[in-house]
């Protein structure tokens, strides 16, 4: 199934990203995200971030060294242009608070998020809740995701959180290795679930790093969900990109370069 737009020559509604996994180490793929803010995303009339824009957050008090700092001001700049930006946290970077918030010009949406856009109810979330079929990843974002956790990990010191991210992310590839395709992705039932609970026509999410376009009938009424790239433009070849919604209702979706797909 693609998407297409039919006012590919005018200014988009919204433009929807996730999954850029943002780190001082992959620079290539920090130039190309802030060369989509500066000439892509400032277009448009709201800006969402669905998740995992970092590799991961330790937490805001981490939001003053200058590589964060680079990133929160470009975003800050879409926003002072009058861009709305709107962000729901990823499994990587859920401890994103008011203090990153704030200093980003950002609005944190819950999830799932159900907002009207160009005459379509729109659900918004990031899509690792619905991979109910990973039962381990299940039982661990439960964990990480209760508020006594999170206020026990964020009360210790920023370094040793560090250290205990790095070796959960170590545990995360390990365990993907023996884990099968098709569980780490997300579960019909559970996309049914959403779109029969919020009515929304259109979904967007991301996580899956498994860019498609699906058809869903839920109710006798067709659906349409739209799962957004992973960013890497550090790998040959490079990949990215995100999806414009315009005025008329349809969707586009481009490149990390900025061409239409």
């Amino acid at each position: 199934m693609t998407i297409t737009s039919n006012k590919a020559q005018s200014n988009p509604v919204a433009l929807f990203v996730s999954d850029v996994h943002l780190q001082a180490s992959l620079p290539r793929t920090t130039e190309a995200f802030l060369r989509f803010l500066d000439r892509h995303a400032i277009a448009a009339q709201q800006l969402y971030v669905l998740g995992d824009l970092f590799e991961y957050w330790a937490g805001d008090d981490d939001l003053d060294t200058p590589y964060h700092r680079k990133i929160v001001e470009a975003i800050r700049v879409v926003h002072d242009k009058g861009v709305a930006v709107y962000w729901v946290g990823g499994n990587r970077d859920f401890l994103i608070g008011s203090r990153f918030a704030e200093a980003a010009g950002m609005t944190i949406l819950d999830e799932p998020f159900v907002t009207q856009i160009a005459e379509q109810r729109v659900v918004l979330l990031h899509g690792d809740a619905q991979c109910t079929d990973d039962k381990a990843y299940m039982d661990f974002r439960r964990m990480v995701r209760a508020q006594e956790w999170q206020h026990q990990f964020l009360a210790m010191p920023l370094a040793q959180r560090k250290t205990i991210i790095d070796s959960m992310r170590t545990g995360s590839r390990d365990a993907q290795r023996n884990k099968a395709y098709e569980i780490m992705d997300v579960n019909s039932a559970a996309i049914d679930a959403v779109f029969e609970s919020t009515q929304a026509s259109l979904m967007i999410h991301g996580h899956t790093h498994r860019p498609a376009s699906h058809m869903h009938v839920v109710g006798g009424t067709q659906r349409i969900r739209h799962v957004l790239p992973d960013w890497d433009c550090d790998a040959e070849p490079s990949r990215g990109g995100w999806i414009g919604l315009y005025p008329d209702g349809s969707a586009q979706r481009f490149g990390v370069d900025g061409q239409p797909l």
